[in-house]
């Protein structure tokens, strides 16, 4: 099975308070005729407290039309793109040749050439590379690139590959439009990059950490360890990709995505987000059953944070345990909404720091289901185990 191996996160060095931020959008929109009642009820709604922005705040009013937004847009991406990836490799030592994919996904701007096409130009990377550039799946863009990278590995099991996500959500906002989608918009999303390596189960990493994974154990043994502590050394490491699922809702096109105007891209932001993700549960079981797992198997839940409403409805719709999304819910507070970036940030955050306690007594491993949902409308799931 595909083997994550190391994750990055780059954020623009421009952060700002959500009242900071309210407050300048409020200025400049009350001219406009702003309901300012309703602005305030939504931008507190959203339950966001800060984000880090492209640019200095003081930029954006000198944007004009999309092509302005654009530019913008493609000299921080491939800052960000290029730091994130050059950490990413850092932290494992390995040479950006030996990449024999690049998969970069995006829905906040428009780059030909893509831009991991324009990266192999700043970073090292074969000329051979293999690149593929993802567009117009929107938030759930993270998991399902997990996922394409992980099914691509399953074919080339001695191979490395990168997934890149970057999204700069604020350089969407549309200044003329007080509708409610924008002005919710304006509150929710936020600025941010990640990176994953991972690796088929044939390659020099994988092998390396399956190795370090069965010491660990021995280890342990040799030391009359409890069974307790016998599973968190042999779950100390990166997870393999089990499985992947797709789940498409028909007839949902309105529900979320862009409408590609000429002042840029308009967020479409329907009402019945939180009912299609109360709808997941039996997709979810159907999907675990196929591994002989229940929902609560499952003690590693990574879950995009489309907003409070749509992940409290995650949490009751799959019946989990109060508070079991609240590391999405941290996430949503501090940097907002990053579409496809978020979920990747929420594996990095997991991936280095402590992880819960194993679901049951008799689980042998430890099981993660990263979750997100995006435009069209769909679903994508992806089955860890560590």
């Amino acid at each position: 099975m595909p083997q994550i191996i190391s994750t990055a996160t780059a954020f623009p060095v421009h952060y700002h308070s959500q009242d900071e931020m309210s407050s300048a959008l409020r200025a400049a929109w009350i001219k406009k005729g702003l309901d300012v009642a309703v602005f305030d009820r939504l931008q507190k709604a959203v339950t966001v407290e800060g984000r880090y922005l492209a640019l200095p705040m003081s930029e954006y009013y000198k944007l004009d039309g999309f092509t302005d937004c654009n530019r913008a847009w493609l000299k921080v991406a491939l800052e960000l793109g290029e730091s994130v990836i050059s950490d990413l490799l850092e932290k494992t030592s390995l040479p950006a040749e030996e990449i024999k994919l690049l998969m970069s996904t995006t829905v906040t701007g428009v780059a030909v050439p893509s831009l991991e096409a324009r990266l192999m130009n700043r970073i090292d990377f074969a000329s051979d590379l293999k690149r593929i550039p993802l567009f117009g799946l929107g938030c759930l863009a993270g998991t399902a690139g997990i996922a394409r990278v992980a099914d691509y590995l399953k074919g080339y099991p001695d191979e490395a590959a990168i997934l890149l996500s970057v999204e700069l959500c604020s350089l969407t906002l549309q200044a003329e439009d007080l509708s409610v989608a924008n002005i919710i918009s304006s509150g929710l999303f936020g600025d941010g990059a990640a990176a994953v390596l991972l690796v088929g189960d044939k390659h020099a990493l994988a092998n390396e950490v399956g190795v370090q994974r069965v010491k660990n154990t021995e280890f342990q043994h040799f030391n009359g360890s409890s069974e307790k502590s016998q599973k968190q050394a042999e779950l100390s490491h990166h997870p393999q990709v089990l499985s992947s699922r797709s789940i498409f809702f028909p007839d949902s096109e309105e529900v979320m995505g862009w409408d590609v105007t000429d002042r840029g891209l308009k967020i479409v932001l329907g009402q019945g987000v939180p009912g299609y993700a109360s709808q997941l549960r039996p997709h979810v079981e159907s999907f675990l059953s196929e591994f002989g797992l229940a929902l609560t198997d499952v003690s590693v839940w990574l879950t995009h944070p489309g907003g409070p409403k749509v992940i409290d409805a995650i949490e009751s719709g799959l019946d989990l345990p109060t508070k079991t999304l609240d590391r999405t819910r941290k996430h949503l507070r501090e940097i907002g909404n990053l579409s496809s970036t978020s979920v990747l940030v929420l594996l990095d955050e997991c991936l280095n720091g402590p992880l819960p306690e194993i679901a049951g007594k008799s689980c042998v491993y430890r099981y993660g289901m990263m979750l997100s949902m995006g435009p069209a409308f769909s679903a994508e799931l992806v089955l860890l185990k560590w």
